[in-house]
C-alpha cells in the first residue's frame, strides 16, 4: 500500500512511552469531556465507540455506541495474565503490539469512508490506557476525537444517578388489567400515536410472567437493562404524560429500578377491562411460540407445581397435550393468572380499585385503536409526577 508523505508539524506519533503501552495523546486543544458535558449532548458526536473487549461491551454500554476493541476478550486476558505473571513491561510491549495492529485495522475498515470532520466519543472502562490510545490515533489522523473523562466507569455512576432522579420528574400514567387484557398491544398504539410509552417488557425482553420468556431472545444484562431505560426516561417531556404497564418489581431475571417502581405505584392508574374470550385469544396469538412448542409450554408449566396441586397441573399439562388451547388458557387465567394479578394490584397499586375502566372489546386492530383513543380521552389526574424526592 503507497502512502504520500506525511507533512511535518507539531504533533506527530511518538513510541510507546515505558510506563504504559497507549501513545501519549496529542495536545490538540483538551481531548477530554466530562461525563454530565458528553452526556447532556450525546447527538453532538458522531458516534459513540466503546473500545472495551466485546464481553464487557455485551454486558452494558453506552446506548448507541458500537464496539472496536483495542483488545478482544483473548487478548485482553493474555495482558492481564502476563501482568501478573511477568510484570507491567513484558505485559505493556504486547499489549502495545496488539493495540496498535487492532486500532489499525478499525482505522482501515470501520472509519475508512469518514469525512475529515467526523467526531466521535471515545471511551473504554475507566478513562485509561485503551481510550487514550485510541483517541490520540484518532486525533493525529485529524478527527475531531474526544476521550470520556472516567470512561465507563462515569457513565455508569451517573445511570445510577439519574435513575434515582429521572422518575420523580415525570408525570406517569399506569395501565393496569389482568393478564391478556391487551396492555402491551395498547402500549404500542399509544406509542405509535405519539404518546410518550416506557414498555418496561419490550426492554426487558420478557412478557413479565412465568411463561413471559421470549423465544430465542435472552434479556439483557441487569446493567443494559438500566442504560436502556436511562436512556428512555431522559428522552421524555416532562410536560406530557408517560404511560406504563403496571409492573412488579421484577421482570423475568431483571429489577425495575426502586426509584422508578415507587412513583409507578403512587401514580394515577387506568384500568383496563376484556371479556374472557378476549383475553384467551389474544393470549393465544400473543404465545403462540409456546402453542407451537407443547415440550416447552410443558417444562414452563413444572414453574407453578410449588403453587398448583398436582391434579390441577396434570389437568393443564392433558389440555396442552391435546391442544385444546381455549380452554387451557381460560383455566390458566381462571385458576392462576387471575388471582394472583389481584393480589398483586391490591398490594402495590391500591388506586386501581376507582380507577376509570377502558374495554377493549376484541384483538382486531380496530378495538386496539378504539381503546387507545378512550385512554387518550381521559381526564388527567392532577400531575403528582413533579414533585423532588
Amino acid at each position: 500500500m503507497q502512502y504520500g508523505r506525511l507533512r511535518p508539524g507539531p504533533v506527530s506519533f511518538r513510541a510507546f512511552d515505558r510506563q504504559s503501552w497507549s501513545c501519549p495523546v496529542a495536545p490538540l486543544n483538551d481531548p477530554v469531556i466530562s461525563i454530565s458535558t458528553a452526556l447532556a449532548d450525546l447527538p453532538r458526536f458522531d458516534a459513540v465507540i466503546d473500545v472495551r473487549s466485546p464481553a464487557e461491551f455485551a454486558e452494558d454500554h453506552v446506548p448507541g455506541a458500537i464496539n472496536c476493541p483495542v483488545l478482544d476478550d483473548l487478548e485482553r486476558a493474555l495482558v492481564g495474565t502476563m501482568y501478573k505473571q511477568q510484570g507491567a513491561f513484558e505485559a505493556r510491549r504486547v499489549g502495545g503490539a496488539l493495540a496498535a495492529r487492532n486500532i489499525a485495522r478499525h482505522v482501515e475498515e470501520a472509519f475508512a469512508g469518514h469525512p475529515r470532520k467526523w467526531a466521535p466519543l471515545v471511551y473504554c472502562w475507566r478513562g485509561g490506557q485503551r481510550s487514550r490510545a485510541f483517541t490520540h490515533v484518532l486525533r493525529e489522523i485529524g478527527w475531531a476525537a474526544l476521550q470520556l473523562e472516567g470512561g465507563y466507569r462515569s457513565y455508569r455512576r451517573s445511570v445510577l444517578e439519574e435513575l434515582d432522579r429521572l422518575p420523580h420528574g415525570l408525570a406517569w400514567r399506569v395501565i393496569c388489567g389482568r393478564t391478556g387484557c391487551g396492555k402491551s398491544r395498547l402500549l404500542r398504539e399509544l406509542s405509535a400515536k405519539g404518546a410518550q410509552v416506557l414498555d418496561l417488557e419490550a426492554i426487558a425482553r420478557h412478557r413479565g410472567s412465568v411463561l413471559g420468556g421470549l423465544p430465542d431472545e435472552p434479556q439483557p444484562s441487569q446493567k443494559m437493562f438500566e442504560s436502556s431505560v436511562w436512556d428512555a426516561l431522559r428522552g421524555f417531556d416532562p410536560s406530557q404524560p408517560v404511560f406504563v404497564e403496571a409492573e412488579s418489581k421484577r421482570i423475568g431475571a431483571l429489577h425495575v429500578p426502586d426509584a422508578l417502581i415507587a412513583r409507578m405505584r403512587a401514580a394515577p392508574t387506568l384500568m383496563i377491562d376484556a371479556s374472557v374470550d378476549t383475553r384467551t385469544r389474544l393470549l393465544i396469538d400473543e404465545y403462540r411460540h409456546l402453542v407451537e412448542d407443547t415440550p416447552r409450554l410443558l417444562a414452563r408449566l413444572e414453574c407453578l407445581r410449588a403453587l398448583h396441586s398436582g391434579e390441577t397441573l396434570a389437568r393443564w399439562q392433558s389440555l396442552a397435550e391435546t391442544r385444546d388451547w381455549t380452554r387451557f388458557v381460560a383455566s390458566l387465567l381462571e385458576e392462576h393468572y387471575d388471582a394472583a394479578y389481584d393480589r398483586s394490584m391490591f398490594r402495590n397499586y391500591g388506586s386501581h380499585v376507582d380507577a376509570p375502566v377502558v374495554e377493549l372489546a376484541g384483538v382486531d386492530p380496530a378495538s386496539v385503536v378504539a381503546a387507545v383513543e378512550r385512554i387518550l380521552a381521559l381526564p388527567l389526574a392532577a400531575p403528582t409526577g413533579t414533585e423532588k424526592p
